[in-house]
């Protein structure tokens, strides 16, 4: 007679089996919508991640159901680890993004954003692969939209709310103190300290994408994603670990039940 641990594990798997499914084809969809550098990286990881959660799930639904004890060995061993991982990087997501914010300036609607402001471990991904970044955020018009938005009359602009990425990669610096023309054009000299505004150019393929403020203002959106992330991983890691203790039940069911019909075979 099949335990109730094992019809448990088994209905759990069978749902996580079904939600693999939505996983491998959401990664296949990215695959061929990708147009730019920017989606082209992200269908490996989905699919990867949607095949992994599939395999798993078939070991477990197979190792309770058939009552396989190997399989569920190798399921819990897998599980086990998946636990691990998926502990170890929900704190390292809360570590590193425990510093950096934006700087709210004085009758502004946006804030401004500091690169040093940010962890070490950030700070020292995100210039190592800034070139490939750079290119990848030219190609998502984020900077082209805020002429497209609104009124582009300056009082107008001040008082708008800019995404991190777009008030550190599509205009100056306050600190700059450059005159407004439109969203992405300014007039002025660089004599600030700061070295981002020589960096600066109303070229719509250059603006602040070599800016300090443009890596801090992508970090910043990293934060909060991760933030989201590691919030959403505690949920999930409660889920595994419900999952892993009836699957220890059901691993135990198994040997017992091959015991005994070991025993009666003798």
């Amino acid at each position: 007679m099949v335990r109730l641990s094992n019809n448990l594990l088994g209905i759990l798997n069978i749902v996580t089996l079904v939600l693999s499914i939505p996983i491998i084809g959401s990664g296949i969809w990215l695959s061929r919508q990708a147009t730019t550098e920017c989606e082209q990286f992200l269908e490996q990881p989905v699919i990867a991640l949607g095949a992994f959660v599939l395999l798993v799930s078939i070991a477990g639904l197979v190792g309770s159901c058939c009552r396989v004890s190997w399989l569920l060995w190798l399921y819990l061993f897998v599980m086990f680890l998946l636990i691990l991982l998926l502990f170890g990087f929900t704190i390292f997501a809360f570590v590193v993004t425990n510093k950096g914010a934006g700087e709210a300036i004085s009758g502004k609607g946006y804030k401004e954003y500091r690169l040093g402001g940010y962890s070490d471990w950030l700070q020292k991904r995100v210039s190592k692969h800034w070139d490939r970044v750079s290119n990848c955020l030219m190609t998502t018009n984020i900077c082209h939209r805020m002429l497209e938005d609104q009124s582009t009359a300056a009082q107008d602009f001040y008082r708008r709310h800019l995404s991190a990425l777009q008030s550190g990669c599509c205009k100056p610096s306050n600190d700059c103190q450059f005159v407004y023309v439109s969203p992405t054009n300014w007039t002025g000299t660089s004599e600030s300290s700061n070295p981002d505004c020589g960096r600066w150019s109303n070229d719509p393929n250059v603006l602040c994408y070599r800016c300090e403020a443009c890596k801090a203002g992508l970090l910043d959106s990293i934060k909060s994603n991760w933030r989201r992330v590691a919030v959403i991983n505690i949920i999930f890691l409660v889920f595994l670990v419900v999952v892993y203790s009836v699957g220890c039940c059901a691993f135990r069911n198994n040997r017992e039940d091959n015991s005994r019909w070991g025993n009666w075979k003798m």
